[in-house]
């Protein structure tokens, strides 16, 4: 057909989350940005493990912003541990396949 306009594309990431540094209590956001056509479901993992983002769990700290980056409300970080910190990439997908950001780290600042 002529009609190539509305030709499905697999997922690519336009723009790449970056290494933040980020005191704790504040907020901070990880970028991505996919592009596809259907518009790719964008999900987080953190060293390897899934985020869960305030879409499966209302109380959540993290949330998933519309085009697909992470905000985190605060940054949590206790005596007991740093759970927000660690190295985040994003993955865009749809039917036609999956696209994988570059690693950002996330540290949270000494006191």
């Amino acid at each position: 057909g002529s009609n190539t306009q509305l030709e499905d594309t697999a997922p690519r990431i336009v723009e790449h989350p970056t290494d933040v540094l980020v005191s704790k209590g504040e907020p901070a956001t990880l970028s991505c940005k996919a592009e596809g056509r259907p518009p790719p479901v964008v999900e987080w993992y953190k060293d390897g493990e899934r985020v869960e983002t305030d879409r499966e769990d209302p109380r959540s700290h993290r949330t998933l912003l519309p085009g697909g980056s992470l905000f985190f409300l605060r940054i949590l970080h206790g005596r007991r541990g740093k759970p927000d910190e660690g190295v985040y990439v994003c993955v865009a997908r749809n039917y036609l396949g999956e696209a994988t950001s570059r690693n950002a780290s996330l540290e949270v600042a000494g006191e």
